[in-house]
C-alpha cells in the first residue's frame, strides 16, 4: 500500500499505447487476471483522454475504470493512492476515480499482495490497432520521474536489497 506517481509526456498516434501500470507479483504462480492489475495511466491512439483501470478475476476477467480529459502531449503527473480499502487515481492531484476494493466481490486477495511497476509503450495490437501512415515515428513516452511512497519501510530496504528493479525489454 502507498502512493505511486510519474510525471510524463505522451505521444499521439494511431497504434500507440503508452502505459504506467502495476501487476500482481503472483503472476507467475496464479496467472493473469488472478494476480490483479492496476492501470495507473493508459493512453490509446489519438484519444483526448487518459484512463485508469483495475483488473481481477471473479469467475473470469473483470475490469472497471474511468477516463479523464487531458492534453497528454504536455507533462502531467499521473498517480494512484492504494490502501486496504480503495485505490484512488489522480492526474495533477485531481482524484478522478476511486475503486473500492470491496467491489471485487470478495475476490480482493490480489489487491492485498505485492505488485510491481511497469512503464511501457506498446505499438500495435488488438486494443490500439496498428500504426498507419499518420503514425509519427519515432514516438517517445517521456518520463520525468517515478516516485513510490510506502506506508512503512519494507524488508527489502531494511535488508539492503534493491527495492526497485528497472529493466528494459528490447522486444
Amino acid at each position: 500500500y502507498g502512493k505511486v506517481e510519474a510525471r510524463m509526456k505522451l505521444p499521439l498516434g494511431q497504434g500507440l499505447w503508452p502505459a504506467f501500470w502495476m501487476l500482481g507479483d503472483a503472476i507467475s504462480t496464479v496467472g493473469w487476471p488472478s494476480c490483479g492489475e492496476i492501470d495507473i495511466m493508459e493512453h490509446v491512439n489519438n484519444s483526448p483522454n487518459a484512463s485508469c483501470a483495475v483488473h481481477w478475476n471473479n469467475n473470469g476477467h473483470v475490469y472497471i475504470g474511468q477516463q479523464y480529459a487531458v492534453d497528454v502531449t504536455a507533462f502531467h503527473t499521473y498517480g494512484a493512492v492504494w490502501t486496504e480499502d480503495e485505490i484512488s487515481f489522480y492526474i495533477d492531484g485531481d482524484i478522478y476515480y476511486n475503486f473500492p476494493i470491496s467491489a471485487a466481490n470478495g475476490s480482493l486477495t490480489e489487491f492485498q499482495a505485492p505488485f510491481f511497476l511497469l512503464l511501457n509503450m506498446a505499438i500495435g495490437g488488438n486494443l490500439p490497432g496498428y500504426p498507419d501512415a499518420t503514425t509519427p515515428f519515432p514516438s517517445t513516452m517521456e518520463v520525468d520521474y517515478v516516485r513510490v511512497f510506502q506506508n512503512q519501510p519494507t524488508s527489502l530496504i531494511e535488508e539492503g536489497k534493491n527495492a526497485i528493479r528497472i529493466t528494459q525489454d528490447a522486444n
